[in-house]
């Protein structure tokens, strides 16, 4: 459900310098997004009316991965504070009234029912700052919520600026905050940067809210894990653990079975049917859809695609964007590469890749086969070390194979080539020309027998 008059802006202008990486902080992958991502969605969920970005750090390339959002963006050209962030968008929302999240690209577990708990506390204590607090058991190096008697938020102290007696307060600021424009922007204009670091402290709008007899609130997290900050990959593995036990837990409470959880990696944008068992050791992305009733083994990659009802993938396959459709067996050790499509109850079996082939409904390949740039119609079997040969060098080529051919043992097709329906091709046979339909096909060099000639050598050597 929406919120109305509500916007967001998204502080993504940092460096990430600790992640010690080419690629920006917030374009690192987690459950298969970008970390800015997972942020980009909450406020999706929370129907926010605009959403404002603040870049900075390559910021060029976060604007490509996020140029099909609804988002406005806005460049921090140096990066000097949050406080000064957040001042580089409120040019942006000039004439927004209502609420402004601000949210942070790298903290990426918040939940919206969270956030909408902390806008329930914004608009009951009338705030024109909420702050999203969090209570730790091990609050060092965070900023304190100090409150008031009345229980709003006197003042945020730093962990350097503390006392002895305010470094005991658990409750600490996790930078997530409620404003309420227009006055809280018109606070934002008012901030300094006279401090040591000469930067512009988002905190400090608690002091001048306070100055003008405004209210300051906060909420508190019920749960601190939802507020942790992505600075290096150490933290990025502790979140992604996280998000996967959250991941997987939706999906067992929706009738799937995850024989281990803590060892089955689901991407957030994957789907799958009742009563599907996913094996430990399962890979799980790229938005792949599986279906009902399926089963899928121990250390099985699936990377997109969709998976039909009944379908049994076993163990050690790789399929990437394949189309497999009901009651199919893949599988083990088989490799579906894209544009492959299973029309259904198909059998692809152990060291078996296809690749852009379309074969129909009840059609198989059972092992040690290549089947690359081909269409092959319904009931078809294909034997032992078959091979497509679609490659000459310089071009691919098709190989066209009808119903209820019944292809021998290694056999290669020298594609282009047809094969007519209800034909047999004899196995150990090189395919060069089209086989009409109900044939027998034969193309092997002629055995040639010498009697005796092994005995003839040995004598010789001796």
């Amino acid at each position: 459900m929406s919120i109305h008059n509500l916007a967001a802006v998204i502080l993504a202008a940092g460096k990430g310098t600790r992640m010690c990486s080419s690629l920006p902080k917030v374009l690192h992958p987690l459950a298969g997004r970008p970390l800015c991502a997972h942020v980009l969605e909450l406020t999706r969920q929370l129907g926010c009316e605009q959403t404002v970005m603040v870049v900075g750090h390559q910021a060029d390339a976060v604007r490509e991965h996020c140029s099909d959002e609804q988002v406005v963006f806005v460049t921090q050209q140096q990066q000097l504070g949050t406080g000064h962030a957040v001042q580089c968008a409120a040019g942006a929302l000039r004439d927004f009234n209502g609420t402004v999240l601000i949210l942070c690209a790298d903290v990426p577990l918040l939940r919206s029912a969270t956030i909408r708990a902390l806008l329930d506390e914004h608009r009951r204590s009338t705030a024109v700052v909420t702050v999203l607090s969090a209570k730790v058991p091990e609050p060092h190096g965070y900023g304190r919520i100090v409150r008031c008697d009345d229980g709003g938020v006197e003042r945020i102290v730093e962990e350097k600026d503390a006392s002895a007696e305010e470094k005991q307060i658990d409750e600490i600021n996790t930078g997530i905050y409620a404003l309420e424009a227009p006055q809280a922007l018109e606070l934002l204009a008012r901030l300094d940067n006279s401090n040591a670091q000469q930067e512009y402290y988002l905190t400090d709008i608690i002091a001048l809210a306070r100055q003008a007899c405004q209210r300051v609130s906060a909420c508190v997290l019920a749960d601190s894990s939802e507020s942790m900050g992505i600075n290096d990959r150490v933290q990025l593995a502790a979140a992604a653990a996280i998000m996967r036990r959250r991941i997987n837990e939706q999906h067992m409470l929706a009738g799937v079975t995850i024989v281990d959880p803590d060892a089955t990696y689901i991407d957030a944008d994957v789907t799958i049917g009742v009563d599907s068992v996913i094996q430990p050791g399962v890979h799980l992305r790229g938005g792949c859809t599986i279906g009902n009733h399926c089963v899928v083994e121990t250390g099985a990659v699936i990377d997109g695609g969709t998976i039909g009802d009944y379908s049994y993938i076993k163990a050690g396959s790789a399929l990437e964007q394949a189309s497999v459709g009901e009651h199919c067996t893949i599988g083990p050790m088989a490799h579906l590469r894209p544009g492959t499509v299973l029309c259904g109850h198909n059998k692809i079996g152990n060291y078996v890749e296809t690749k852009k082939a379309h074969i129909g409904v009840n059609s198989q390949a059972s092992h040690l086969t290549y089947i690359g740039d081909a269409e092959l119609g319904r009931d078809v079997n294909i034997g032992c070390g078959t091979i497509t040969c679609n490659y000459d060098g310089i071009n691919k080529h098709k190989t066209t194979i009808g119903n209820g051919v019944f292809v021998g043992s290694d056999t290669q097709f020298v594609a282009p080539v047809t094969i007519g329906s209800n034909s047999l091709i004899a196995a150990g046979s090189t395919i060069t020309k089209d086989v009409p339909a109900d044939s027998l096909a034969i193309a092997r060099t002629p055995q040639t027998v010498i009697p005796g000639w092994r005995k003839k050598q040995s004598g010789k050597k001796s």
